[in-house]
Formats: C-alpha cells, sequence, structure tokens
C-alpha cells in the first residue's frame, strides 16, 4: 500500500490523508479560530499603551503620571475593547440566527424558489444538465444541508457561528498581556532615578513585542516572518511616534508637564 504521504519533505501534507486520519480530523468538527482577535487585541494594546507612554515622556510628566495614565489605559481600553468585540460578534450571531429562520420559513413557504435558487448557485459555479439536477435534488433531499448550503451560498455566512464571549476574552488577554510591555520598566521601580532609561527600555521592549506579534502572526499567511514582523514593528512605532510628538509639541507650546 502506498504511504498517504508525498516522498519529498518539500510537498508534505498539513494533515493525514489516510481513512483513519480523516475520520478522525473530520469527527473532531470544523475549528473555530480566534486568531484575529489575538493579534488584534495584541497589536492595539502594545500601540495604544506605548502611545499613551510616550506622549507622556514627550510632554515631561513624571514617572508616576505615566505609570498611572498606562494602568488606566491598560484596562480601562482593554475592557471597551473587548466589549466592543462582543458585541460585534454578538449582532454576526444574531444575524446568523435571523437570517436561518428566514431561509427555513421560505423553504417551507416556497421550496420550488428555493430549489432554483439552489439550482442557479450550482450552476454558476459550472454545473448543469443531469449533473445539475441531480445535485439540486441531493441537496434539498437533506433539510439541514439544503439550509447550510443556502447560508453559504446566498449570504456567504458559514455553519459554525464564532463564540461572543471567547472573542471578547481572546481581546482582552491579548491587549493586557501586550499592552503592559510598555510599562514593566515603570512597574520594576526602573523609572525612580529618572525618566529617559524607563523610556528607553520601554520602547525596545515594545519594538520587540510588535515584532513577536507579527512573526507569529505570519504562522498562519502566506508572508516571511521577517517581512510580517518587520511591517507590525513599522506601524507600532509610528503610531507612537505620533503621540510623543503631540506631547512634545503640547510641552512646547504650552509648557504642560508634570
Amino acid at each position: 500500500m502506498s504511504s498517504p504521504f508525498p516522498a519529498d519533505p518539500a510537498q508534505k501534507l498539513e494533515h493525514d490523508h489516510s481513512r483513519e486520519g480523516i475520520a478522525r480530523r473530520l469527527g473532531r468538527g470544523p475549528r473555530i479560530s480566534y486568531l484575529r482577535d489575538w493579534v488584534y487585541g495584541g497589536i492595539d494594546g502594545a500601540v495604544t499603551t506605548f502611545a499613551v507612554v510616550a506622549g507622556a515622556v514627550g510632554a515631561a510628566l513624571p514617572s508616576s503620571v505615566i505609570l498611572i495614565l498606562g494602568l488606566a489605559n491598560l484596562l480601562a481600553d482593554g475592557f471597551s475593547m473587548a466589549a466592543a468585540n462582543y458585541a460585534g460578534t454578538r449582532a454576526e450571531v444574531e444575524d446568523y440566527d435571523r437570517l436561518r429562520r428566514v431561509e427555513e420559513r421560505h423553504i417551507d413557504l416556497a421550496p420550488d424558489g428555493e430549489r432554483e435558487e439552489i439550482r442557479q448557485i450550482f450552476a454558476a459555479k459550472g454545473f448543469d444538465g443531469a449533473e445539475l439536477e441531480q445535485l439540486v435534488r441531493l441537496i434539498t433531499s437533506r433539510r439541514e444541508v439544503w439550509i447550510e448550503t443556502m447560508m453559504s451560498g446566498e449570504y456567504g455566512i458559514g455553519d459554525v457561528p464564532r463564540s461572543a464571549g471567547a472573542a471578547a476574552l481572546s481581546t482582552f488577554a491579548a491587549f493586557v498581556l501586550c499592552g503592559s510591555i510598555p510599562l514593566l520598566p515603570y512597574l520594576a521601580g526602573l523609572a525612580g532615578l529618572v525618566v529617559e532609561p524607563a523610556a528607553l527600555i520601554g520602547t525596545a521592549l515594545t519594538a520587540l513585542t510588535f515584532f513577536v506579534i507579527g512573526s507569529i502572526k505570519s504562522l498562519w499567511s502566506t508572508r516571511g516572518w521577517l517581512t510580517s514582523g518587520l511591517e507590525t514593528t513599522a506601524i507600532g512605532m509610528s503610531a507612537a511616534g505620533i503621540a510623543w510628538a503631540v506631547g512634545a509639541l503640547l510641552h512646547q507650546v504650552f509648557g504642560i508637564s508634570g
């Protein structure tokens, strides 16, 4: 019996394609990804907290004020983002439920019209003639398959909605974890002497955080880890640079400081 894996290591498959392996994988059901929530929360947490710190440093505020502003932003903005993500994901779930009820009602009240929709969906994919009619009969003979096909073909929605709670928790955890990095020098008491060393250390740690987030993100992308890491670092540090410039300008123009 031939191996389910190709001989060339460069052509290695991502998962087992043996009969038993396929059965195990499909038996676990589709996996819901919360990667975007982690990436979004992590990047935004590091950017916003570092921007607050950079703006306060630019305005020559004392380290105690920098720490207070940073912690307030970390928790308040993290909660705000998580709550917004919860509400947005919940709206997606409710919209899915609404559209599903619409399709269930239409199948009950206008089955011929719904069969025609199935026919046109697969005709657009290149099926025709007896093959198309057989597909329509097979799909519409199973109510759940019929509904799921309509949800995907007509609305472009998958049959496994995401959890609003899991999405919100992922965002908040990533936000707090990555957003705390710029504050570590201040929390460790490194700013007890002067602000500048803590600011430099925080800048280096935050830049590293951006690079790590971008590099990890590349595992789910076709882009290289170096390119993805550098791009994320450039975006984050640019946002912090703007905040620092605003703080420095206000300090020079209005004399705002601690």
